[in-house]
């Protein structure tokens, strides 16, 4: 085995395990609404979710792959040692997350890696004053934009479908309700879960994208149409890391998630899961890689904001959007010193 196809395989692992990660991080995102309305079991739930995060290779399509896989970053200036750099610092940065029970953002850490490990890099070899040469602003764009965007479209949506519930459910019993949106919520969290995958699987496949690319497995042809025949083996592998991720869980998110932000029933799971499916959809098939955390967490607040804006607790949600605004220059700085690491010991990296 030579040395550039061991580096292959390192990275191409590396991007899988970050993609686990990245199914353990966030698998609250699919399931906190359904577990705390009690809908389903935390058991039955995480299967649930983890089934239509792999089914999601078969429908959304890999917009969201192609700008992360040439649409970011300078692929001429990306070598195996760029991305595995990126990939560490994005999951330093979401272990630390899941410790402190935050509920950031995956696909903002694997970027901000991405980018911290690239723009050191670019540093090293021809100076600070030349090294954001390296950032593809159209995609970037678009993503930063998102940040903000992805969460206000959840919370809007939540607010207008619990609104609008709220109106035309007026002379039904509460009783009534939670029985007919216990069963709602199942088909919603399928939804839910299904963007979530269709969404976050592609950031991993367009790492692996690059990396194939880097060491010569592809061609600047290929990554402009469907990775010829490495399209398949890379969805469902990034599916399948994705899917076992989810189905292990991080508990300590769901609660934060799940209980922390506001208290849900049954037709505010629907209505958040509902709204949050819809933004994840459409930003899949426009290629914009959102944050999946964001979305629901802006649904989840507007489900509760339609009662009054003291059912939020806001005192959580403020660390949490703290959480978002230091995960991109966090994850960045991390993936930086690793590469600087690297090139102390290995100076053609």
């Amino acid at each position: 085995m030579n040395l550039g196809f061991a580096l292959l395989a390192v990275t191409v692992t590396t991007a899988l395990i970050f993609d686990f990660l990245n199914g353990f991080h966030d698998a609250a995102n699919s399931i906190a609404t359904v577990v705390s309305t009690r809908v389903l079991s935390p058991r039955l739930a995480v299967l649930w979710a983890a089934f239509f995060n792999f089914a999601a290779a078969f429908f959304l399509g890999t917009a969201v792959a192609k700008t992360i896989g040439k649409g970011m970053i300078r692929l001429d200036d990306v070598t195996q040692y760029v991305v595995i750099a990126g990939l560490v610092g994005a999951i330093v940065w979401d272990l630390l997350t899941w410790w402190w029970g935050l509920p950031t953002s995956s696909s903002h850490a694997l970027i901000g890696g991405y980018a911290g490990a690239a723009v050191t890099r670019a540093a090293l070899n021809r100076g600070w004053a030349e090294a954001y040469q390296v950032i593809i602003p159209q995609g970037w764009t678009k993503t930063l934009v998102f940040i903000v965007i992805a969460p206000v479209m959840g919370f809007v949506l939540a607010l207008i479908f619990s609104t609008a519930g709220y109106w035309l459910l007026r002379d039904k019993s509460p009783l009534q309700v939670d029985t007919w949106f216990r069963r709602l919520q199942i088909v919603s969290a399928a939804a839910y879960s299904l963007g979530h995958g269709g969404n976050d699987a592609q950031k991993t496949m367009g790492i692996i994208a690059g990396a194939l690319y880097t060491s010569g497995y592809m061609s600047r042809a290929d990554m402009g149409h469907d990775w010829g025949h490495y399209k398949w083996p890379i969805i469902l592998a990034a599916h399948t890391a994705i899917a076992l991720g989810t189905y292990l869980g991080g508990w300590r998110i769901v609660h934060t998630m799940g209980s922390k932000i506001t208290k849900l029933r049954p037709f505010g799971g629907f209505c958040a899961e509902s709204a949050g499916a819809l933004t994840l959809f459409g930003t899949a098939l426009a290629g914009i890689p959102v944050s999946t955390t964001h979305t629901i967490t802006g649904a989840i607040v507007g489900v509760g904001a339609v009662h009054r804006l003291s059912a939020v607790r806001w005192g959580v949600a403020r660390r949490i959007v703290w959480a978002w605004i230091l995960t991109i220059p966090a994850s960045a700085m991390v993936a930086g010193a690793v590469f600087w690491v690297i090139r102390v010991f290995y100076r053609a990296a």
